[in-house]
């Protein structure tokens, strides 16, 4: 019989969930030791908050600046665990500092088999399948990169011109985007 090291348990937990605002998944619990009576019982006593379907938090870490993009990074998790969720568009221009933008929603973009219903109202989802070189890791979620933001940005008619223009000089001016870069996708940057 497999007996548990409860110190090594919580050593494996808090480990994983540092690295994602105080966030696991059941799945991560339980390769960290933590069977299902034991997430019931330290959910009960208020070790740990149950905050989505096999989805917990660690209430002694802190909320993280982006502790919603960690959060949804973590709800959209497919059948092996895995993120599909990537912060993009007007959220990531501002993840960036790219603009002065202040979205008002949060975009996300996920593969276009992504299936699950959108948890809010303040919530955009993209379909699109993103290459390993658009995508860069922020802490517990995935961002597109400066780039490839700007590109999705242009396509979308819903964003302003004058934005648009800003956001891509402060990419060129700190260096985020080469002018060379900038020349080859222009076309997709005047909006068409």
């Amino acid at each position: 019989m497999w007996y548990r090291n409860a110190q090594q348990a919580q050593r494996a937990l808090y480990a994983v969930a540092t690295t994602q605002g105080g966030y696991f998944t059941a799945k991560q619990a339980g390769e960290a030791g933590y069977g299902n009576r034991h997430l019931d019982y330290h959910t009960a006593v208020g070790n740990f908050e149950r905050v989505g379907h096999g989805l917990y938090r660690l209430p002694i870490i802190s909320l993280d600046e982006h502790d919603e993009l960690i959060r949804l990074s973590l709800w959209s998790r497919d059948r092996r665990d895995q993120p599909q969720a990537v912060a993009s568009h007007a959220t990531a221009l501002a993840f960036h500092h790219l603009s002065d933008v202040l979205p008002t929603r949060i975009d996300l973009t996920v593969p276009p088999t992504f299936r699950k219903p959108v948890p809010s109202t303040v919530i955009v989802l993209h379909n699109a399948s993103l290459a390993a070189t658009d995508v860069q890791e922020a802490a517990g979620f995935r961002v597109t990169t400066p780039a490839r933001t700007l590109l999705d940005v242009a396509k979308d008619h819903s964003f302003g011109r004058e934005q648009l223009d800003k956001a891509i000089a402060d990419a060129v001016d700190r260096g985020l985007v080469r002018r060379s870069w900038l020349r080859a996708a222009a076309g997709h940057l005047s909006g068409s």
